[in-house]
């Protein structure tokens, strides 16, 4: 019994962190995988490896239930070139990650911090819209370095939202390209994990526990939408993601610099 009130404890906090990430990815279209690594790195949950599996499942729930919620134009097309690069980059964040897992665990939770760091910059800083969409190729180049991210993490964000938000392009069409891409990224990665033996019970625990509370926050968010202003919402998850990172970040620095 005491066993399972010292589990519980955890999954119970992994699964406040699970809507708070949720409710960020459905006002921004993307940031659910990296403040989730950011906020379990922080409370020292799990693993990286452990969060990043769970990840990969509650993103293709958030997807689903995304898609679900609202019907419509799924941007195959425009999406077509990032999706082949993100397959091959997928499977070579996978082997950096087995690497890192087993050698250099501070290094690896370093590189988490520098992206959600990264990923907050790029949310602030949105410029203005390029006068064309990009060509294949450049959907292809980011589609490989998110892809790597995606392997890595589970999180494909900082490189294709960057690429995305630059397009000049509906920002309804750019969260369903952006939902895609991550559900896609996710269930290559989910391909590849779990019949090599990576994907541990305990990520399953926390993937199965969560999957409620990312269904309801999404229904939630489709039947009470938010008022806040653009700039609020890019402010607030911005901060969100920047005081995980740097915290990511000091901590990792501060092991390396004790050994």
């Amino acid at each position: 019994m005491q066993a399972f009130f010292t589990q519980a404890g955890p999954v119970l906090v992994f699964m406040a962190c699970v809507a708070l990430a949720t409710y960020a990815q459905n006002l921004t279209g993307f940031a659910f995988s990296l403040i989730l690594l950011g906020l379990v790195s922080v409370f020292h949950i799990a693993s990286v490896s452990d969060t990043a599996n769970a990840a990969t499942v509650l993103s293709l729930v958030n997807a689903w239930a995304y898609f679900r919620a609202r019907p419509g134009v799924v941007p195959w097309q425009l999406m077509k070139p990032a999706l082949n690069g993100s397959t091959v980059g997928v499977i070579g964040g996978l082997m950096l990650l087995t690497w890192l897992s087993g050698s250099a665990v501070e290094w690896l939770r370093g590189l988490l911090g520098v992206s959600i760091l990264g990923c907050a910059l790029l949310l602030v800083l949105q410029g203005r819209p390029l006068p064309t969409v990009s060509g294949p190729r450049s959907f292809a180049a980011i589609g490989g370095l998110s892809g790597v991210l995606g392997g890595l993490f589970s999180s494909s964000g900082p490189p294709i939202v960057f690429h995305m938000y630059r397009q000049p392009l509906d920002r309804e069409l750019v969260r369903r390209a952006l939902l895609l891409m991550f559900a896609f990224n996710s269930l290559v990665r989910l391909v590849i994990v779990v019949p090599t033996g990576h994907f541990s019970l305990y990520s399953a625990l926390l993937a199965g526990c969560a999957m409620p509370v990312v269904y309801g926050a999404t229904r939630l968010h489709h039947r009470l939408p938010n008022k806040l202003q653009p700039r609020t919402l890019k402010w607030l998850v911005g901060g969100l993601l920047a005081a995980a990172g740097s915290t990511l970040t000091a901590t990792a620095w501060m092991a390396i610099a004790q050994r």
